[in-house]
């Protein structure tokens, strides 16, 4: 992921409602994933726009994303559970580009990329 240009109001969201009141790395990845968790609006689609090891998504692939995964989260990456071929599984949010979803999700998942990138 490239380094990301800081943007204030966005800083100051992760800074006020994300993280806020967070003592450590831990508390801090779930500071995010409970944030993700209540601020997207389930399910949705999305694109798959980068390929990863851990993922069987390909580039360019479609799919429904239902919730976030029960997979502890960390502050390098934070995974969703998605549809996928009659099956449901984990993918992390970072490969995926929502699609058909509303203006919280898509400020969600862009946050958290911003987060990814700085």
């Amino acid at each position: 992921m490239t380094w990301t240009e800081k943007d204030e109001e966005r800083e100051e969201r992760i800074k006020m409602r994300i993280i806020v009141d967070t003592y450590s790395p831990e508390e801090q990845a779930w500071g995010w994933y409970t944030y993700l968790d209540d601020t997207m609006d389930f399910p949705f689609e999305a694109r798959c726009v980068t390929e990863r090891e851990e993922s069987p998504l390909k580039e360019g692939e479609t799919i429904r994303v239902i919730g976030m995964s029960p997979t502890d989260p960390t502050l390098s990456q934070m995974f969703v559970t998605i549809e996928w071929m009659d099956r449901e599984l984990g993918v992390p949010l970072e490969q995926l580009e929502p699609l058909e979803a509303g203006r919280d999700t898509e400020q969600a998942i862009a946050d958290w990329q911003y987060w990814l990138g700085r």
